[in-house]
């Protein structure tokens, strides 16, 4: 039988969403990267790893790199959930940004998560007025998906999370 863990780290909350979805679907355990022990992992079979997109980086990926020599024999996949739609060249520029040397390789899934600008932190907020007040002064016709998602989300609280994301997942765990 699989013996597998999902770790995840959620700063607001659908990445968790989605690890317990996940969670739910494969029977595996689930805690936050920041409860993980290194040595307990050695016990598994399956290492999935979970966190939100901020600024092109996956949150929580730095336990998976930092613990990578102790895993690397290990099935690992990495999840990452980001407020924008799927766009494949910029999945690509996330992929190729984040897993370099010993990472490259390691299958990466996406699922759309959230936006509510009234829970972000102000940094985060702030962050996010500055990027759509840029974006305002383009056309719009010439919005990059990302760009026009952002554009439409202003003011609003969306949920984008969806089972459907981890059905990719769920067929890499069975393999």
């Amino acid at each position: 039988m699989v013996k597998g863990i999902i770790l995840y780290q959620s700063k607001y909350g659908a990445s968790k969403k989605y690890a317990h979805w996940l969670k739910e679907e494969t029977g595996f355990e689930c805690i936050e990267t920041k409860s993980a022990d290194i040595k307990r992992l050695a016990d598994y079979d399956r290492i999935i790893l979970g966190g939100g997109l901020y600024a092109s980086g996956i949150a929580g990926l730095s336990f998976l790199k930092k613990n990578y020599s102790a895993l690397k024999d290990k099935r690992i996949a990495v999840f990452c959930v980001g407020a924008s739609p799927y766009d494949e060249a910029a999945f690509k520029q996330i992929l190729e940004h984040n897993f370099t040397g010993v990472m490259k390789g390691i299958p990466c899934f996406y699922c759309r998560g959230a936006w509510d600008e009234e829970s972000m932190s102000i940094k985060d907020r702030t962050l996010c007025k500055m990027l759509q007040k840029a974006v305002s002064k383009k056309d719009p016709s010439d919005y990059e998906p990302w760009e026009k998602a952002l554009m439409c989300a202003v003011g609003q609280k969306c949920d984008w999370t969806d089972r459907e994301y981890l059905k990719p997942i769920i067929r890499f765990i069975c393999g």
